[in-house]
């Protein structure tokens, strides 16, 4: 197995609702990537094309949107695991170019959630739960995860000011990252002024600030072998280790308390497989669908013990200057959730961060990073370890 590096990241702004074709918001990420990396699409070996097609009006999406992109005739796949469809897609063109396969492949996250009403968008991220044991008594995505959150709270004494927190914090960086869809400030007021919109209860305990907003976009990454990646890009970012892993659909199998165990699960194996620690992470970015989300998150990783979750936003040390910088691109909560793009757009930042061309939410020389990407409620798990070494 040879080693296998990121050449180019590309990602369009997320927005609210895109103007033009899925065709054409896909060609914004894609020309990004592709310039990033100095190439053309005709070095482009194959293709893997992530989303989730219940969003999408058109059938098999990939097949338009390889035409429009001119990667035709190479071979395309497509990939879809919920909400962590992109970096599954990393993790099968990782193997395929580790294994020989191809030299070069690019993975292009896509969703344009607008094409359908948000109860019509809710409806179906409800079917990604069991549609016959679950979803049809109206758990959707915040119920999950507020029981998650009560769980918390019950057990190891979180407060909804901790959440508020994260949600503070994403929008810190969210106001300074061009590409989000939320970019304005957030204070802890918000979430208790009942006539602020942040405070409105979506799903007790879970408020509107708490949660993220479905979006419009897409993300593109380039990955090469070693010999094209030296050939082609002055900053390659090697792919160091990916753990993936998965978990019952049913909330009935899982233990609500413990967290999310698939991304504790592939955070175990993506470290074993980089031959690093939780403490060897200089910067993260982790799915952070709702406030509670990241705070599991912080747990999974080992960045904290179970329950010390909390302790590390109210000592700010998963800011910029923190001791472990998590999503200071401002997070999903800011960027918005384009879900076949956002496992992409997570690896797009930190590839920036390693390379020292983050901007203003770039932290101080970071060695490694790593990507936690969660499909549904903890259905699958991916975590990517990535260096600049």
């Amino acid at each position: 197995m040879g080693k296998v590096a990121i050449i180019g990241v590309g990602q369009s702004k997320f927005v609210r609702k895109y103007p033009g074709s899925l065709r054409e918001l896909a060609f914004e990420g894609f020309k990004e990537a592709i310039t990033d990396a100095g190439i053309t699409n005709n070095e482009i070996d194959a293709s893997v094309f992530c989303s989730a097609p219940e969003y999408d009006k058109q059938r098999s999406p990939s097949a338009v949107v390889a035409e429009y992109l001119g990667l035709n005739p190479q071979p395309t796949f497509y990939v879809e695991t919920l909400c962590s469809s992109s970096s599954t897609g990393l993790k099968l063109a990782y193997s395929m170019v580790a294994s020989g396969l191809h030299d070069v492949v690019a993975i292009i996250g896509l969703q344009k959630m607008s094409e359908i009403s948000s109860a019509e968008s809710q409806e179906r991220m409800g079917r990604g739960a069991d549609i016959q044991w679950e979803s049809p008594f109206g758990t959707m995505m915040p119920a999950y995860y507020a029981m998650h959150a009560q769980a918390h709270i019950d057990k190891y004494g979180t407060t909804l000011e901790d959440l508020a927190a994260i949600r503070v914090k994403a929008a810190t960086y969210g106001q300074i990252n061009d590409r989000a869809v939320y970019r304005k400030a957030v204070t802890p007021e918000m979430f208790t002024d009942p006539d602020n919109m942040m405070s409105g209860t979506v799903s007790s305990p879970l408020r509107v600030g708490d949660c993220c907003a479905n979006a419009d976009g897409t993300s593109c990454l380039i990955v090469a072998n070693e010999e094209k990646a030296k050939q082609f890009c002055k900053k390659p970012i090697w792919i160091l280790g990916v753990g993936t892993a998965s978990a019952s659909v049913n909330l009935t199998g899982r233990d609500r308390v413990h967290g999310l165990l698939a991304a504790e699960q592939a955070a175990q194996k993506a470290y074993t497989m980089a031959g690093v620690g939780p403490k060897d992470i200089d910067v993260a970015e982790v799915h952070d669908c709702f406030t509670i989300a990241e705070l599991l998150a912080y747990e999974a990783l080992g960045f904290a013990d179970p329950g010390g979750g909390k302790e590390l936003i109210q000592g700010q040390e998963t800011y910029k200057e923190g001791s472990i910088p998590v999503n200071v691109d401002g997070g999903l909560l800011s960027k918005g959730h384009p879900i076949g793009a956002t496992g992409g757009s997570q690896i797009r930042t930190i590839v920036l961060q390693l390379r020292g061309e983050a901007g203003d939410m770039q932290v101080q020389d970071p060695q490694i990073g790593l990507v936690h990407n969660i499909g549904g409620v903890g259905i699958y798990g991916n975590v990517t370890i990535l260096g600049n070494q």
